[in-house]
């Protein structure tokens, strides 16, 4: 499956369970290990559990393999390691405190000081 697709299918099972303020992030430029990092936030741990539990399940039902799920026992954050993509589903307050949508961004959202390596490299 081409990664667009692949992609599509996992926004489309968020938004089946009302998955909110859903971010894709295309990370081929920031490492291998994987090429996209979609983030969705779901209200409650039942939320986020049934979400990350329609992702894995419409992954397996279209004949791709689920590498793992993390975390489904809190609830709070779940991860579904689809091995191409990784899905963060997130309670909002979590989210906030993590803020994956900066960590993996191409540009850091904050100017790296004057005399850093990471501004002489720039």
């Amino acid at each position: 499956m081409e990664i667009t697709q692949f992609e599509q299918l996992v926004v489309s099972a968020l938004e089946d369970i009302k998955g909110k303020d859903i971010q894709v992030i295309d990370t081929t430029r920031l490492t291998s290990l994987f090429d996209r990092v979609i983030i969705a936030s779901g209200d409650s741990n039942r939320q986020t559990r049934s979400l990350a539990r329609n992702v894995a399940d419409k992954a397996r039902e279209a004949g791709l393999t689920v590498v793992s799920v993390e975390g489904e026992d809190s609830g709070e954050w779940v991860l579904v390691d689809l091995g191409d993509i990784v899905v963060h589903v997130m309670q909002p307050a979590v989210r906030a405190y993590y803020n994956l949508e900066e960590l993996w961004s191409a540009t850091p959202a904050r100017p790296s000081r004057p005399g850093s390596a990471a501004a002489r490299a720039a």
